[in-house]
């Protein structure tokens, strides 16, 4: 069985990971005014700061289009894989793998797989890695999916981000919710629900009340067995403050496996350059 991986730019892999382990990955589309660019291949973190400080617009994005999976898809056919799993962008904030579900349904030459991640960033790439990983210990698509799941069900995030109007005008959040956090200057906490939906999990007042409630939900978890947990630190453009939650939280915990990743145009759409996260779930490597 020839199994490949895809997902797309907003797990934010890097090229080492891409390049090992043998995974496709499907730019998403970043918007400026009437300027499109695909990130990583026309946009990086660079560009995308310049163009919110120059531009006078804010960013919005789109999804990726099946016309762009189905020129991967004809690829795979070429080469003879006879299926692909997709891991692709939580459904709570996108409706793209729902429409892929969809359109795998008349795809007849390669069994397409779509997989929810509910996440992002470093939840959806520690799936992707998993499923990787998976595959080269010579298991199929029907193996590695119940696998990803159990990953996903481990899987939580709390991020915190500095203004709310990014979240606000995407919709990824209620209007009514993030107007009152504007207005009371509020460090919001915020998390993915069952669903893979961004919602206010908490407000604080301050960063420092914010990082205390992060190191509370992560007790809760790794007080089970913090060595058999994965923790990412993701964040845009404040290296200092995610540094600060890195050895913070790693103090906390040393048990468990650490690393960081910054999050790129896509995500920072919607969300704004100012966001410090956590992202944790079981040791993928572990799996």
């Amino acid at each position: 069985m020839k199994t490949a991986i895809v997902t797309d730019s907003s797990a934010y892999l890097s090229d080492q990971q891409v390049r090992e382990n043998d995974i496709i990955v499907v730019p998403i589309t970043v918007i400026f005014g009437q300027e499109t660019f695909l990130e990583n291949i026309d946009i990086d973190d660079q560009l995308f700061h310049e163009k919110l400080q120059t531009s006078g617009v804010m960013p919005s994005t789109t999804q990726i289009t099946l016309g762009q999976m189905q020129e991967v898809f004809d690829k795979l056919i070429a080469q003879n894989y006879d299926e692909v799993i997709c891991i692709h962008l939580s459904s709570g904030i996108t409706s793209f793998i729902e429409n892929l579900t969809e359109y795998a349904k008349t795809i007849t030459e390669i069994n397409v797989i779509p997989f929810d991640s509910r996440m992002t960033s470093q939840g959806e790439a520690n799936m992707v890695l998993l499923a990787a990983k998976l595959r080269q210990e010579g298991k199929t698509g029907k193996e590695i999916v119940p696998v990803l799941e159990h990953l996903r069900e481990t899987t939580k995030v709390d991020f915190m981000v500095d203004n709310l109007s990014f979240l606000m005008r995407s919709g990824r959040i209620t209007n009514r919710s993030a107007i009152m956090g504007n207005l009371l200057r509020i460090k919001p906490i915020l998390d993915m629900n069952e669903k893979g939906q961004i919602v206010i999990q908490s407000k604080e007042r301050t960063r420092k009340r914010a990082l205390q409630k992060v190191l509370e939900n992560l007790h809760s978890d790794l007080d089970r067995g913090a060595e058999e947990y994965r923790v990412s630190i993701i964040y845009g453009i404040d290296h200092d403050l995610s540094a600060k939650w890195e050895e913070t939280i790693q103090q906390e915990f040393p048990a468990a496996q650490f690393e960081s990743n910054q999050l790129g145009p896509v995500i920072m759409s919607h969300t704004g350059e100012e966001i410090v996260g956590v992202i944790w779930g079981k040791d993928w490597e572990k799996m």
